[in-house]
Parts: C-alpha cells; sequence; structure tokens
C-alpha cells in the first residue's frame, strides 16, 4: 500500500485539536488547536481544509468519545455530524476512533510535566489528545 498521511482530530465543543502522521504512518504529531465556537456555527472547517491541504492529507481519523459503558451520547453526535460536513468539504475517508479518556490522559500527561501552567495546558490539551487518537489509530490499523 502506498504510504499517505493521515490526520487526526479531537472535536470539542471550544476546540478541535489536530495532529498529522508521518508518511510512514508510524508516528503522530501534534500541529495546533483550532478555536470553534458551536452556538455561532464556527466550526474551524476552513482552517481544517487548510491543513489538509498544506500537509496533504488522504484520511482523517475523528475521535468518538464514548461513554465508558460504551453508550454514545451528545457528544458523540456532535463528532459523528463534524466529520460528514468535513467529508462533504474534501472527498477523502474519514474514519472514527474510540477515544474514551484520551483527554483525561493528556491532561495528566501534562500535570506530571509540572512545568505546564493551567492556561497553557488548555491551549494544548486537544491537540495531545488529538495526537493520542491519532497514534492510537496507527498502532492498531497501521498506515491504512
Amino acid at each position: 500500500m502506498p504510504n499517505m498521511r493521515l490526520m487526526g482530530l479531537d472535536v470539542g465543543s471550544k476546540t478541535v485539536g489536530v495532529a498529522v502522521s508521518d508518511l510512514m504512518g508510524w508516528t503522530a504529531q501534534g500541529v495546533e488547536t483550532i478555536p470553534i465556537n458551536e452556538n455561532a456555527s464556527e466550526f474551524g472547517f476552513k482552517r481544517v481544509v487548510e491543513l489538509v491541504e498544506e500537509y496533504g492529507v488522504e484520511k482523517i481519523v475523528i475521535g468518538l468519545p464514548k461513554n465508558m459503558n460504551n453508550t454514545e451520547g451528545p457528544r458523540v453526535e456532535a463528532s459523528r455530524r463534524y466529520g460528514a460536513s468535513l467529508e462533504k468539504r474534501l472527498q477523502i475517508p474519514i474514519v472514527f476512533h474510540d477515544e474514551r479518556l484520551t483527554t483525561m490522559q493528556a491532561e495528566r500527561m501534562l500535570v506530571e510535566e509540572g512545568n505546564v501552567s493551567r492556561k497553557k495546558r488548555k491551549q494544548v490539551i486537544d491537540m495531545l489528545a488529538a495526537v493520542m487518537i491519532l497514534q492510537n489509530y496507527l498502532d492498531l490499523n497501521g498506515n491504512q
């Protein structure tokens, strides 16, 4: 299979964390956190499209924040809608990946660093969660 770059997204209510893979599909790196405003229907789609083009992304992995009992709440539905909207704009495959606990794991990692302020953590938490979502997907599926 030819090498391709994947993008991971952690879709929140206020931000979208973005990560991309290397061409070999081995590692995920954080790119940025895009501010969004659901109430004003500002979802950051334009910036995601720009990043897809800039990095030559051929597939997007969106985290699904399922409940611990595997049920789906309102944030899962919001992530699915986000993916459907992106798919219409980009015409590239969108896949969903279980992201339970990634934001909590990301926060724990930043707290353990010790030198990351609360304000800085809020700025990078979703990007780090996107890295974890994409890395988990790559580890389980390879570059597919």
